[in-house]
C-alpha cells in the first residue's frame, strides 16, 4: 500500500528577482498560434460519451495532444497545454537566405511587392542560409494556368499550360539510371523516396524507343551532387545493371531555334533518334515565343565538350552552339513520378537561366500545391533558382493573405473584436517585414518564422469580414509600423522585453492578461488517481464518479462508470500514447486531486530524466554541464515572473537570451514555470525556511504507527491535494504558451468576451501605440 504523509504546503512561490540584463539586440522572433483543433474524445472507452465541444487551442502547431503533461501544486495548480512551439529566430536563422553563393548570378526580383501585395516564401527551411525543402512542386487548378514573366507590374504571358503541371529548376542533379523498363524506374522511386535524395522520373525517347530516366536532386553545388551520386549508387545498386550515377547540370547546347512547336519537334526527334539527350526549351522575346532544341545537361565545361563532340559525330549538319547561362528559358519534360504502377505523364517545366524569374498566374479558384499538403492558394507564384535551390514565392494582395493568416492563427468562432485585433496585428507584422531583406526574395514565409499561412482552407466568412472591416489599419508607434509580435497565451501576464530576448523599449512591457483563462473555460475535469498497484494517472470526469468514501488520510475514492476506461499518463486524450492502465465499471482508485484538462493557459511537462534534459541542453548553453543533473533551481525571474536564470546542481546555466530556456529544457510552452524534483518534497519551517528532502527513507508517523517512505510515497499538502513521488525526474509546471510578448491571442478573446473593442485590446498589449489607416 502507498504511504501517506501530511506536509505543509508553501504559502507563496519563491521571491521573484528582476533580471535587468543589458540588451544585446532584440531578435525579431514571432510566435504564432493556429486554431481549429478539436478536443479529442477518448475513443478507447466503450461507453457512450458526449462529444466534446470543438475548442481552439491557439497553438502554432497542432495541439500536441501527445505531448507529455501531468499535474502538480501551485505554480502547481494543475497545468495543461495545447503545446505551442514558437518560432525562435536565432542569430543563425536571422541569416536566413542572407548570402548568395560566390559567382552565382542573382535573378532580378522586384524591389518589393506592389503596395497592396505581399511576397510569401513557401518551402523555406529554418537553416542559416536559404535551402528549399523540395526539389519539385506539383500544382493543380480548376481552370487553365498561365506561365510568363513580369514586365514591371504587367504580366507578360508566354503560354497557357492547362490545369496540372510540375516545376523544377535547371541546377545540379544526379542522373541515376536510364531504362526501357518502367518497373525498374518505379523500383528506384521506392528505394529513394524515404531518403534525402528525392527521386523524379522523366520519360523520353532515344534511338526510336521510350526510355525512363531516374534523377535525384536538386543540389546546391556540383560537389554536393557528386557526394549524392555516391550515396545514391549505394541505395539503388541492385538496379544499376552496370550504369554509374552521374552529376548533371545546367549547361546545354542549342541545336536550333524554331517559330513553331511542330518544327522543333521534328528537330528534337532527329536528335533523340541519334541517341542524344535532347529537350525543347521555350524562350520569349518581344512578345514572341521561340521553340529551341537543346542537347545535353552537363555540370561543367568538360562534360559539355564531350557532348558536343558526340553530337557533332551523329548530327554533322546541325550547328551546335553553347546556350548562355543567363538566358531565361523553360525546358519541357514529361514527369512520370506520380505513379509506380504505370507511367502517367505530367508536363514538367524546368526554369533555366541564372536570371530567370518565371511567374505562374493563378486562377480565381486558387492553385493547389501538392507538396504543401495539397493546400490551395490565392494569387500567383514566382519560380526561380536561388542559391541552387527551387524558390517558390506566393505573390498576392495583402488583404487576401490576411484572410488565410487570421484563420490560421485563431478560431473563426471567436468574438468579432478578437478577430479584428488579430487582423490588425497580423497586417502590421507583415508590413513591418517589408523591405527588411530578412528573407531576400520574400517579405515573409509561410511557417513559424513569420505567421501561419495555410492557403484558402483557413479562410472563413467571419475572418474575411474582420479583415475587410479593418482594411488597411495598422498599429503605429513613433510614426512607424510596429512589429506586432504576439503569442498564443500569456498565462495571465504578458512578458517584458527583458524576459524574452533581452531587448528594451516600452512597446512590449508586462501587462495583466487575465483573459488568457478563457482557454480552459469549457474543458472537462480529470481525476488524478492512485491505483492499487501504486501507479498513478488520470481519468476524465465523464468516465467515473466519486464513490462517497475516503481513505484514512482524507482522500476520496472514485468509481469507474465506463467500460474499458483508460488511465492516462496526463490529463488529456493521447491515443498514440500507451495508457497507464485500463479500468472497468466498479473499479476504484484513490483521487489525489481533480484537475482541468491540459490547455494553453496552464500546463505541465515531464517528468524528464537527467539524461533527457542534458540532451536538450546540449548546444544551447556555453556553460559546462554535469554528467548527471541532481537539482534544478529557478534563481531569477523577470517582471512578469518568467524565468530569466536557472541553476543546475547549483551552477548558473547561461543561454543567449532567456526565452531559449523553453527549447533548452526539452520544449516547454513558456518560461513562466516552476520546477519540481519528483522524488523529493519541500518542508516549510519556522520563518518560511525551506528544506527539500528525499521521500525515500523518510520516517512517517501515522495512526497505525511508524513507517518509512519509498520512492513512490504519496505526499499530501495542506489543501488536501496529493502527488506521488517518483524517482529521478523533474516536473515543469507553468502557465502560458509562447514567448508572451505583445498581444496574447487568448487574452484578446477574453477581453472581447468582456466587451472590449479591438482597438482597446491592441492598445492594452502594445503600450503607446495608435491604430491608423496605413
Amino acid at each position: 500500500m502507498a504511504k501517506f504523509a501530511i506536509l505543509q504546503r508553501r504559502s507563496q512561490e519563491e521571491p521573484i528577482r528582476s533580471n535587468h540584463s543589458h540588451p544585446d539586440g532584440q531578435l525579431d522572433m514571432h510566435s504564432l498560434a493556429q486554431g481549429h483543433y478539436p478536443v479529442q474524445v477518448d475513443h478507447d472507452s466503450d461507453c457512450t460519451q458526449e462529444r466534446l465541444e470543438v475548442q481552439s487551442c491557439a497553438a502554432s502547431e497542432p495541439c500536441r495532444r501527445h505531448a507529455k503533461m501531468a499535474n502538480q501544486h501551485k505554480y502547481s495548480r494543475s497545468y495543461g497545454s495545447a503545446l505551442r512551439k514558437m518560432a525562435v529566430r536565432t542569430a543563425g536563422v536571422l541569416a536566413l537566405a542572407a548570402v548568395l553563393i560566390i559567382g552565382y548570378a542573382a535573378p532580378s526580383y522586384a524591389a518589393g511587392a506592389a503596395d497592396d501585395e505581399i511576397r510569401v516564401g513557401i518551402f523555406f527551411n529554418g537553416g542559416s542560409t536559404y535551402t528549399s525543402i523540395v526539389p519539385v512542386v506539383n500544382v493543380k487548378s480548376a481552370s487553365d494556368l498561365e506561365l510568363g514573366e513580369m514586365n514591371g507590374k504587367t504580366f507578360d504571358s508566354w503560354l497557357t499550360i492547362g490545369k496540372q503541371a510540375s516545376f523544377g529548376i535547371d541546377g545540379y542533379r544526379v542522373k541515376v539510371l536510364e531504362t526501357s523498363d518502367f518497373s525498374t524506374a518505379a523500383a528506384g522511386i521506392k528505394l529513394l523516396q524515404p531518403t534525402s535524395d528525392k527521386p523524379i522520373v522523366f520519360t523520353s525517347s532515344k534511338n526510336g524507343s521510350t526510355v525512363y530516366q531516374l534523377y535525384t536532386g536538386m543540389y546546391a553545388t556540383e560537389a554536393n551532387a557528386a557526394t549524392a551520386a555516391s550515396r545514391v549508387s549505394s541505395t539503388v545498386r541492385s538496379l544499376l545493371s552496370g550504369q554509374t550515377p552521374s552529376v548533371k547540370g545546367s549547361m546545354h547546347l542549342s541545336a536550333g531555334s524554331y517559330g513553331s512547336e511542330a518544327q522543333a519537334q521534328s528537330a528534337l526527334a532527329a536528335a533523340q533518334n541519334a541517341g542524344l539527350d535532347a529537350f525543347i526549351a521555350l524562350t520569349h522575346s518581344s512578345g514572341q515565343l521561340t521553340y529551341n532544341v537543346w542537347v545535353g545537361e552537363e555540370a561543367n565545361s568538360a562534360g559539355l565538350g564531350a557532348v558536343k563532340a558526340a553530337a557533332a559525330a551523329v548530327l554533322p549538319d546541325v550547328s551546335l552552339t553553347t546556350v548562355s547561362s543567363t538566358e531565361s528559358a523553360l525546358i519541357i519534360r514529361q514527369n512520370v513520378t506520380s505513379s509506380i504502377t504505370s507511367p502517367s505523364p505530367v508536363d514538367h517545366y524546368i526554369v533555366s537561366g541564372s536570371k530567370a524569374v518565371i511567374r505562374l498566374k493563378g486562377s480565381d479558384a486558387g492553385t493547389q500545391v501538392t507538396e504543401r499538403s495539397a493546400r490551395s492558394y490565392r494569387g500567383d507564384f514566382e519560380i526561380s533558382n536561388y542559391n541552387g535551390q527551387l524558390a517558390w514565392i506566393n505573390v498576392l494582395p495583402m488583404e487576401d493573405y490576411l484572410y488565410s493568416v487570421v484563420g490560421g492563427e485563431v478560431s473563426a468562432s471567436w468574438p468579432a473584436e478578437a478577430l479584428k485585433a488579430q487582423a490588425v496585428a497580423a497586417r502590421s507584422y507583415a508590413r513591418s517585414q517589408e523591405g527588411t531583406s530578412r528573407f531576400k526574395i520574400a517579405d515573409v514565409v509561410d511557417g513559424t518564422l513569420s505567421q501561419a499561412y495555410n492557403g484558402v482552407s483557413a479562410e472563413d466568412k467571419r475572418i474575411i469580414k474582420a479583415v475587410d472591416d479593418t482594411a488597411g489599419e495598422l498599429v503605429m508607434k513613433n510614426n512607424k509600423v510596429l512589429e506586432t509580435i504576439f503569442s498564443a497565451n500569456a498565462g495571465g501576464m504578458s512578458a517584458d522585453n527583458s524576459e524574452v530576448w533581452k531587448g528594451s523599449g516600452d512597446a512590449y512591457v508586462s501587462v495583466i492578461s487575465d483573459g488568457d483563462a478563457a482557454a480552459q473555460a469549457n474543458l472537462k475535469k480529470w481525476y488524478h488517481v492512485l491505483l492499487n498497484n501504486g501507479d498513478s494517472g488520470y481519468i476524465r470526469e465523464d468516465n467515473a464518479k466519486l464513490a462517497g468514501k475516503q481513505t484514512e488520510a482524507g482522500l476520496d475514492y472514485m468509481t469507474v462508470t465506463a467500460k474499458n476506461t483508460n488511465v492516462r499518463e496526463l490529463p488529456v486524450v493521447q491515443n498514440s500514447v500507451k495508457a497507464v492502465a485500463q479500468l472497468n465499471p466498479g473499479d476504484q482508485a484513490v483521487v489525489l486531486e481533480i484537475v482541468p484538462e491540459s490547455n494553453s493557459y496552464e500546463w505541465i511537462r515531464g517528468p524528464y530524466t537527467s539524461a533527457q534534459l542534458l540532451s536538450a541542453l546540449k548546444g544551447k548553453t556555453a556553460s559546462s554541464l554535469p554528467s548527471t543533473i541532481t537539482s534544478i533551481q529557478v534563481s531569477e525571474r523577470g517582471p512578469s515572473g518568467r524565468v530569466t536564470e536557472i541553476k543546475v546542481n547549483g551552477s548558473v546555466v547561461n543561454v543567449k537570451y532567456p526565452d531559449m530556456f523553453r527549447s533548452a529544457l526539452n520544449g516547454l510552452p513558456s518560461t513562466l514555470f516552476d520546477v519540481v524534483h519528483t522524488e523529493k518534497y519541500t518542508v516549510i519551517g519556522a520563518g518560511s525556511s525551506q528544506n527539500e528532502l528525499p521521500a525515500a527513507g523518510v520516517v512517517i508517523l501515522g495512526a497505525s504507527g511508524q513507517g518509512k517512505g519509498t520512492s513512490s510515497t504519496v505526499i499530501m499538502n495542506g489543501d488536501g491535494n496529493a502527488r506521488v513521488t517518483e524517482p529521478g525526474g523533474f516536473l515543469f509546471t507553468g502557465r502560458g504558451n509562447g514567448h508572451g510578448l505583445g498581444l496574447s491571442q487568448w487574452g484578446a478573446k477574453g477581453m472581447a468576451d468582456k466587451g472590449f473593442g479591438y482597438k482597446e485590446i491592441l492598445q492594452h498589449y502594445y503600450k503607446g501605440a495608435v491604430i491608423t489607416k496605413g
